[in-house]
C-alpha cells in the first residue's frame, strides 16, 4: 500500500522475477526521464542474458501448478486484477503523465482501455470452450485448448500500459507464464502494475519483467524454453523478431509502423472532419501507430471545400497549447525524437513543400523537456514517394495533399507499403462501402480517424506493419496464439454387440 502513495522521486526501476524485485546479475543503470521537464526521475537496471534465463525458469517452475488451475479460477484472479487497476486507475495515469508526457486524460483513457482486455480475458471460460460432436454413427471428436508454456511481450514506450495488457491477460487467463520486457525509455507503471498482479493472486513465477535493452530482446527471441513471443514496434525491429523466433520455431507475432491515411470527400461533415483529423494526428503528440499521417482531399472546384476544410484544421491546430492539461498537448519522448520530427520538417522546406503550422516555433512551449507542437505539411500535386509522405514520422505531423477523384486517393494509399489504418470522411454510405472494400490497410474508420477496434474485435495491421506467422494480438486471434488445441476421437464398443465379450457385464 505504501508503495503506490509514496512520491515517485528518483526511484530504482528493478527486474520483478518469482514475485520480488530483485537486481540482476550484473546490474548496470539507465535514466528514466520525465519527457515534460527532462528530468532524470528514475534509473531502470539493465539485464542481459542471464536475466532473462532466470526469469524462463522461475516461469517453467510455475507453470505446472497455474496451468493446472480451472479456467474458472484463472478467470477470477484476473477479474480481481480488473478491479485493482480500476481502483488504482489514477496512480497509474500519474505515473504515465510522468513518464511518457501524456495529458491525464489521455493517460486515464488508456489505462480503462487497457483494462478492457483484461475484463475480456475474464471470459475466458467461455471463449475458449471446447467442442463436442458425433462425426459418425458411434464416433465422437472432441476438442480442447491448452496453454502453451513461456511466453514472452516486448511492449514499447508510446502506451506504457495499454499495450502489455493488450497481451498479458488473455496468455495468463489460457494457462501460461508471461515474461515482459518493457520500453527502457518508459518501466516505471508495468513495476508499479507487478504489484497489483501480486495482490489480485496471480502466483509468484506468473507474470515476470525483465528490463532491459537489445541484449534482452535478442535472448528472449532465441530462448529455447520461450513458446512464444509478440512485439511491438517499428516496421524494421519486427521483421528482425519474427525472423529470429522462426529460426527456433516459436510461435510469433510481430506488430510494426504505419502510415495512415485519411481521405475526405467532398460531401463530409467539414466541422467535425476538421475536429477528428486534428486530435487523430495531435493526440498523445502523434507517437501512437494508429495516428494520422496523410490527409488526402478529393478537390471540388465547384465549392471550395478543400480549402475551407484546410483553414478549418489549420486554425484547430493553431489552437492548441503545450501541457499536460484536458485539451492541451503534451511532449514527444525525448530529445531524439525533437531532432527526428524537426529534420523533416527542415528537410520538406528546402523541397518546396509548404508548411502550414510549423510545431518547431510553437507559442508558450517550456523552455525544458521536449515539445515540439502540431505541425502541418500542405504537398504539391503529383508527388507521392516525398519522405514526409512514406516514412513514418512518429509525431504531431500531417501532410496534406489534394487529389481530383476518389480513384487517385485510394491508389495513393494502396501504394503505402504499410497497411494499418485508414479512414474515409463522407456522408455516403455508398462511398464509404467502396473505399472500405479498397483499402489496403486492416484497420478502417469511417469518420473516425483512430478506428481502434474494441474488444472483441482483434488489433492488428497487414502488410508491412505486422510480421509473424498467426493472427492479430487481441480477441480471439488472441486465443488461437495463446493455446493449442487437443483432438481427441473416441469410439466405444456398441453395448449390445459388446456383453457377450464382457461377463461380468452380464
Amino acid at each position: 500500500e505504501h508503495f503506490f502513495k509514496r512520491k515517485i522521486m528518483k526511484t530504482q526501476i528493478q527486474n520483478f522475477i518469482g514475485g520480488q524485485f530483485v537486481l540482476p546479475s550484473n546490474p548496470t543503470f539507465m535514466d528514466v526521464e520525465c519527457p515534460a521537464t527532462g528530468e532524470a526521475f528514475a534509473e531502470v537496471v539493465i539485464s542481459g542474458e542471464n536475466d532473462v534465463n532466470q526469469a524462463v525458469q522461475v516461469a517453467k517452475a510455475a507453470f505446472t501448478a497455474w496451468s493446472g488451475l480451472t479456467t474458472k479460477v484463472r478467470a477470477m484472479k484476473l477479474h480481481r486484477l480488473y478491479e485493482l487497476i480500476r481502483d488504482n486507475s489514477d496512480m497509474l495515469a500519474d505515473s504515465i503523465v510522468k513518464e511518457h508526457g501524456k495529458t491525464k486524460s489521455e493517460a486515464l483513457a488508456e489505462v480503462a482501455k487497457g483494462n478492457e482486455t483484461v475484463e475480456y480475458a475474464c471470459s475466458y471460460p467461455i471463449l475458449a470452450r471446447g467442442s463436442v460432436l458425433e462425426v459418425s454413427r458411434g464416433v465422437r471428436c472432441e476438442d480442447t485448448r491448452e496453454p502453451i508454456g513461456v511466453v514472452a511481450h516486448i511492449v514499447p514506450f508510446n502506451f506504457p500500459a495499454m499495450v502489455p495488457l493488450w497481451t498479458i491477460p488473455i496468455a495468463l487467463a489460457a494457462g501460461n507464464c508471461v515474461i515482459l520486457k518493457p520500453s527502457e525509455k518508459v518501466p516505471v507503471t508495468m513495476n508499479l502494475m507487478a504489484q497489483l498482479f501480486k495482490q489480485a493472486g496471480i502466483p509468484d513465477g506468473v507474470f515476470n519483467i525483465v528490463n532491459g535493452t537489445q541484449e534482452v530482446v535478442v535472448s528472449i527471441c532465441k530462448h529455447p524454453e520461450i513458446e512464444a513471443v509478440t512485439f511491438v514496434g517499428s516496421s524494421r525491429v519486427a521483421k528482425i523478431v519474427a525472423t529470429t523466433c522462426q529460426q527456433t520455431n516459436k510461435r510469433v507475432l510481430a506488430m510494426g509502423g504505419a502510415k495512415n491515411h485519411l481521405i475526405a470527400l467532398p460531401d463530409c461533415e467539414r466541422e467535425a472532419t476538421a475536429s477528428d483529423v486534428v486530435a487523430s494526428f495531435t493526440g498523445c503528440a502523434g507517437q501512437r501507430c494508429m495516428a494520422a499521417s496523410v490527409l488526402l482531399i478529393v478537390e471540388d472546384e465547384t465549392t471550395h471545400f478543400s480549402s475551407d476544410l484546410i483553414d478549418r484544421i489549420v486554425k484547430k491546430s493553431n489552437a492548441i497549447v503545450p501541457g499536460q492539461l484536458d485539451n492541451q498537448m503534451g511532449p514527444v519522448i525525448d530529445q531524439a525524437a525533437v531532432d527526428r520530427i524537426s529534420k523533416y520538417i527542415q528537410e520538406a522546406e528546402k523541397r518546396g513543400i509548404k508548411v502550414l503550422v510549423d510545431g518547431r516555433q510553437w507559442k508558450d512551449k517550456p523552455s525544458k523537456g521536449y515539445w515540439i507542437g502540431p505541425t502541418i505539411l500542405l504537398h504539391p500535386d503529383g508527388i507521392a514517394n516525398d519522405p514526409c509522405l512514406t516514412d513514418e514520422i512518429f509525431g504531431p505531423l500531417i501532410s496534406i495533399v489534394k487529389v481530383k477523384s476518389r480513384t487517385e486517393a485510394i491508389k495513393f494509399e494502396n501504394g503505402c507499403g504499410y497497411g494499418n489504418a485508414a479512414c474515409i470522411y463522407t456522408s455516403s454510405g455508398d462511398n464509404a462501402d467502396w473505399f472500405s472494400k479498397r483499402f489496403t490497410s486492416a484497420m478502417i474508420g469511417v469518420n473516425i480517424g483512430v478506428p481502434v477496434p474494441r474488444e472483441p474485435f482483434s488489433f492488428g495491421g497487414m502488410g508491412e506493419s505486422k510480421f509473424g506467422n498467426h493472427g492479430d494480438v487481441t480477441g480471439d486471434n488472441a486465443i488461437e496464439f495463446f493455446s493449442r488445441r487437443r483432438k481427441i476421437t473416441t469410439r466405444w464398443p456398441v453395448a449390445g454387440n459388446s456383453a457377450d465379450n464382457m461377463p461380468w457385464f452380464k
